[in-house]
């Protein structure tokens, strides 16, 4: 999956949903890394996309690209 600017979504990317909510990229199954609290095997069930943990509103999953998602900074 990528940003609206074309940048590949990363595991541990902090991003910002909808201008103000903030979360932390936790998988990327198309990039195939998983932060180790969340093993590949257990979420290849859904095919395709990321994960990213909200503190606001937990665990979302996307399975396409998202027009409100946009990356705050890059992990590391």
């Amino acid at each position: 999956m990528k940003y609206p600017d074309g940048q590949e979504i990363r595991l541990g990317d902090t991003v910002r949903l909808d201008g103000n909510a903030e979360g932390v990229v936790v998988f990327s199954i198309d990039t195939n890394e998983y932060a180790a609290e969340f093993p590949g095997d257990a979420w290849d069930y859904l095919k395709r996309g990321v994960m990213i943990d909200f503190p606001e509103y937990g665990l979302i999953h996307f399975d396409h690209d998202a027009p409100d998602l946009t990356l705050v900074r890059r992990a590391g």
